[in-house]
């Protein structure tokens, strides 16, 4: 895709904000180990113009985004 930044989700499918509705923007990719299954696996972290910063597992797009409890290092 013409635009896009390898290890940055795409903001093509980007979900809204939950807390404000707001379109997210793909800010980075994250690796960390899963602690249900051991599987180490990205973190698509994503953000909205007010400043919220959401993630969720890159692998499992269809669960709900979650809070990313360190906004500081991905803005």
């Amino acid at each position: 895709m013409a635009g896009s930044v390898p290890g940055v989700p795409s903001d093509q499918n980007a979900p809204a904000c939950p807390t404000c509705d707001q379109p997210l923007t793909g800010l980075a990719m994250a690796l960390f180990k899963r602690d249900d299954d051991g599987e180490r696996t990205c973190r698509a972290v994503w953000g909205c113009a007010l400043g919220h910063v959401w993630w969720q597992w890159a692998d499992r797009a269809r669960l709900p985004l979650e809070p990313c409890p360190r906004p500081d290092l991905f803005t």
